[in-house]
């Protein structure tokens, strides 16, 4: 038998960063996302023997360990032996042992929310070969406690949630780690108008998140004005954001996209860099209205808003300077399993 799961990476849109505690806890968080067709997958295959044997055929990493010991953390797949170590503590021994297989279709520090999106999948594994009974909360709930209180990996909470729910949606974010999921009702002429403007370009680089992030709490409890009021009006914009793609503002969105990266940059260092700053004019100035990097910043993805029909001007700019874009499709779908 062979356990399946895949769930979708996201694009945030708005309002990122206000998802990460200490800040949603004192002020309360509100974040807008989309998942997109790029996935992260986990696949359990039963063994005949005691062995676990996990592997990451993207990073090119594997390990064996004999059943049901705690496995080490070490900084190699942490995020598989995470999920191990805290079903087995929870529930008991595994009843055999298995080989788990995992992939994710973009890098690593992408900003596409990809340690968080396999954390959700690899968990998706083991509920379908163990009939777990968590539902889409306890599923996003126990991805954030794995991978932010165990592991010790600095982030915020809308990758676990955008992962499993899937589709549209606009978040909030309150103390004691409550977390509400809103499914935005979008005409579906709306989503191909954005999906159709809305580039999503990688820089060819990659970051890690967890230093950002880690600056952004300093930043919160040190009571650092600029940094708090950057993640003010990131609220806001989530809020701006989901008007108009309510009401079918599309055009708007370039210019909100816009505003949110003005104030993104304040919230910490190293969220921008020379090298992101020169794309993002280079963008503006071949047509888009607006655009950010997506997830922490420092590198990864950058997306930009080209209304009418400038992102064939944009594609054509942004080409020279050594980077390369991904198609994709918005999903409406999150977290799904199932067996073979």
């Amino acid at each position: 038998m062979i356990y399946r799961s895949k769930a979708p990476l996201r694009i945030g849109l708005a309002g990122g960063g206000t998802d990460v505690s200490p800040y949603c806890d004192l002020y309360g968080g509100a974040v807008l996302n989309a998942t997109i067709s790029l996935y992260a997958y986990a696949s359990i295959e039963l063994l005949d023997t005691d062995d676990i044997i996990i592997e990451a055929i993207d990073r090119k990493e594997i390990e064996m360990h004999k059943r049901n010991s705690q496995l080490p953390i070490n900084g190699k797949l942490d995020l598989a032996k995470g999920v191990y170590n805290r079903i087995v503590r929870d529930r008991g021994d595994m009843p055999s042992g298995f080989k788990l297989t995992t992939f994710v279709d973009a890098p690593a520090g992408s900003g596409l929310g990809t340690s968080s999106t396999l954390m959700v999948a690899i968990i998706g594994a083991f509920v379908e070969w163990l009939n777990l009974p968590l539902g889409e909360y306890d599923i996003a709930h126990l991805s954030y406690q794995i991978e932010r209180n165990e592991l010790q990996m600095a982030g915020g909470k809308q990758d676990q949630y955008a992962a499993t729910f899937g589709g549209v949606n606009f978040m909030e974010f309150y103390k004691e780690d409550k977390v509400i999921v809103n499914p935005l009702r979008i005409k579906q002429k709306y989503l191909h108008e954005l999906e159709n403007n809305l580039l999503l370009y990688f820089t060819a680089t990659s970051r890690l998140s967890s230093t950002i992030i880690e600056e952004q709490q300093k930043n919160v409890n040190n009571k650092n004005e600029k940094s708090i009021e950057a993640m003010h009006q990131l609220k806001e914009q989530a809020q701006m954001m989901k008007e108009a793609l309510l009401t079918g503002k599309i055009d708007e969105i370039g210019k909100i996209l816009d505003f949110g990266s003005r104030y993104k940059k304040q919230m910490a260092q190293g969220i921008s860099n020379p090298k992101m700053d020169e794309l993002y004019e280079a963008a503006l100035k071949a047509g888009a209205t607006g655009g950010k990097i997506s997830g922490a910043g420092g590198g990864g993805f950058m997306m930009f808003y080209c209304p009418g029909n400038s992102h064939y001007k944009v594609h054509e700019t942004l080409m020279h300077f050594g980077g390369n874009f991904h198609r994709y499709q918005f999903t409406n779908t999150g977290l799904i399993s199932w067996t073979i």
